[in-house]
């Protein structure tokens, strides 16, 4: 795989960025990436779904008086508003011209995970990822403190239950164990401290707020320092620990480039990152140009994100229907605003299982066939069959420069899509692709799709 195809993929979702990093340079993409330029405006979808507490109180009392029909179109309303979310979202990672900062709010919201279908205020989930997307190449200290305090995440982990004399340690354990520290860096007793300090911090109008009645007061020892300590003092505490850099330079490596990072590269980068004082920028661009000239291709399986709007791009299907690539990464284990708990989705080899494949390999061909895809299968075969009729294909143009001959064509496919060829792979594509292959015929388009089919099939095609 060409090199700047390979790192058009690692930080962004698809190879639309390739050429400006071979003509620019690595540096100047990151420069550009980090300026990239992104709206707070609220979307006009979410504007009718409650923004404060009291709003939510009393859609919830409108709810417990409600007839259960009544009940049942309020929740689905608020389900339909978080289905546009999503393709709002899945919108700006594919339009941006420089599409690191939604890569980086996607790595931000799997780590600090807040989902929808716990809090179920849509407002909230869209302050939580604005957090993130403002923050995105900031400071991680002052992000762990704006984030930790937002309406979300309180919310999420059931800090609204945590008051003096009745405590509830979720927010308290994951902050050490999965936001900043990792497991084996702090002890029972500060988890059952720090519930102490956040005790009574909980729903505010705009942010997460302290409630007097509800504090506890009383002095104690958390991590090595004693006091009355609150949340912004926590952190700061926290992030005075020497072992506090390598959970997340871990994290990132495995985001963006490894799946299994060696050990001595988390050391490496973390004691840079504690060195920048935990600011992200020039972290994220030590990790990128210092791994850039590597050959290290192959090291990553593409999340579902990477791996359809990667496919999509190459068959320039003008798409705009991101609520139908939501419904397709769900299906493969990715559910934006919705993991399948507070350590968010684990990666790795859990993008790739048998069935997970499978699913690929027909979305493949679904696309490649210029069939709309991302649908629910209606129970009823003919009226599957009857909507399939009504509905236009797809416009499908795969990008190939004529007037070449069969082995440059392959070359030309592999350097974008396949990581490694091997000898037995180019026989194959050379049986698809014969030696007398004229690319001014009729059929010479199809020829080529049916090659590209092939590929996108292959172990390789899953890898960056």
């Amino acid at each position: 795989m060409n090199k700047h195809t390979l790192w058009s993929l690692r930080l962004g979702y698809s190879a639309k960025q390739a050429k400006v990093i071979e003509e620019t340079g690595l540096k100047s993409f990151l420069e550009n990436s980090f300026a990239q330029k992104f709206t707070s405006e609220i979307p006009e979808f979410i504007q009718n779904s409650p923004k404060s507490f009291k709003e939510l109180q009393s859609i919830r009392k409108k709810l417990k008086s409600s007839n259960p029909e009544e009940a049942k179109e309020l929740l689905k309303k608020e389900q339909q508003t978080n289905s546009e979310l999503k393709a709002w979202w899945i919108a700006k990672m594919m339009e941006d011209e420089f599409p690191l900062r939604e890569k980086m709010t996607c790595f931000w919201h799997n780590h600090f995970v807040s989902t929808y279908q716990k809090v179920k205020v849509n407002n909230w989930i869209f302050q939580h990822n604005q957090i993130l997307r403002e923050n995105a190449f900031g400071n991680f200290k002052t992000l762990t403190k704006k984030i930790i305090q937002s309406n979300a995440m309180v919310s999420y982990l059931d800090n609204t239950d945590n008051r003096k004399g009745n405590l509830n340690e979720n927010l308290s354990r994951e902050l050490l164990e999965l936001f900043t520290l990792g497991i084996g860096n702090y002890s029972e007793e500060d988890i059952k401290n720090g519930a102490k300090g956040l005790a009574g911090l909980g729903i505010g109008e705009d942010n997460a707020k302290y409630r007097m009645l509800f504090e506890d007061a009383d002095s104690f020892t958390y991590l090595g320092e004693t006091g009355n300590l609150k949340i912004d003092q926590m952190i700061d505490v926290i992030f005075k620990q020497p072992k506090i850099p390598f959970l997340l330079t871990r994290k990132i490596l495995k985001w963006f480039i490894y799946d299994n990072p060696s050990e001595e590269l988390v050391l490496y980068y973390g004691a840079y990152f504690k060195k920048v004082d935990f600011e992200i920028k020039p972290l994220l661009t030590k990790i990128f140009t210092e791994e850039f000239p590597k050959n290290n291709a192959g090291s990553k399986i593409k999340n579902p994100l990477e791996y359809i709007i990667h496919l999509i791009d190459e068959l320039s299907i003008p798409t705009k229907n991101g609520k139908a690539i939501a419904f397709f990464i769900k299906d493969q284990g990715m559910d934006l605003f919705n993991q399948p708990n507070v350590k968010g989705w684990d990666g790795g080899n859990s993008w790739l299982t048998s069935q997970i494949f499978l699913q690929r390999n027909t979305i493949v061909d679904t696309l490649c066939n210029g069939k709309p895809f991302g649908q629910r299968r209606p129970e009823n075969e003919d009226k599957m069959m009857e909507n399939t009729a009504q509905k236009p294909l797809l416009s499908v143009k795969l990008n190939w420069k004529k007037n070449q001959d069969n082995k440059q064509i392959i070359a030309e496919l592999g350097n974008r899509l396949l990581f490694q060829i091997s000898e037995n792979d180019q026989q194959d594509f050379e049986k698809i692709l014969k030696y007398d292959f004229d690319s001014t015929t009729e059929g010479a388009e199809n020829a080529v799709l049916r090659l590209f089919n092939f590929m996108a099939k292959l172990p390789e095609f899953q890898l960056i």
